[in-house]
């Protein structure tokens, strides 16, 4: 729990409180206008997450809706659907997407493609290293990139030390869990393409 800032003091970057008439007017001009805009973008942040589910919960109500005219009962995870406007101008997403990771067969496959390129070191290895170091490294989080990996299965190699490698990866691929966008779209003029309506604020 944050300690409360006694009044006519400003708390500074190390956690020290400084009286008011200490800091210069620049400086507590910048931290209202930080603060204000912070204090704004946290209540639109909380209207978004609002909005969010709202649409989420009605377009579950309508998928039940639906279902219902059929004298069928949607049970279980519910998936992707698009819902189209009666003039085709709109549509609206629900997409649920899939957290990949991958368990200790990773590092098998891993070795056995290494196995590969020590084999193959005379002639091509050079490039196959190169891509599979890529397909390997860690981002900030010490993660491995799931497409980047997974892409390595689409080499036409026949080899059956690297096509034991490729079914390691298959198998060590886990899903971590979900997560469920909604996303909508306007027609573009009269053609079949849509734009999408931005909702995040860097995309406007």
């Amino acid at each position: 729990m944050t300690a409360e800032i006694p009044e006519g003091y400003l708390k500074d970057a190390k956690g020290h409180l400084v009286p008011l008439e200490m800091v210069k007017p620049l400086d507590k001009a910048r931290n209202d206008l930080v603060l204000e805009m912070v204090t704004a973008a946290k209540a639109q942040s909380e209207a978004l997450a609002r909005f969010k589910a709202g649409c989420l919960a009605d377009i579950g109500a309508f998928m039940d809706l639906s279902a219902e005219q059929y004298g069928v009962q949607i049970g279980g995870k519910k998936g992707n659907v698009t819902l189209v406007s009666f003039d085709g101008r709109f549509k609206v997403e629900r997409q649920v997407g899939e957290y990949l990771v991958f368990d200790e067969r990773l590092q098998v496959a891993k070795d056995l493609i290494d196995q590969c390129i020590r084999r193959w070191a005379e002639n091509s290895g050079g490039e196959i290293r190169a891509l599979v170091e890529h397909a390997f490294q860690v981002d900030k989080a010490g993660k491995v990139s799931t497409s980047r990996v997974l892409g390595l299965r689409r080499l036409d190699i026949t080899d059956e030390v690297w096509l034991k490698a490729m079914a390691a990866i298959s198998d060590s691929v886990q899903v971590s869990g979900t997560r469920t966008y909604v996303r909508m779209y306007e027609r573009v003029g009269d053609s079949e393409h849509y734009r999408p309506i931005p909702l995040d604020a860097a995309a406007l």
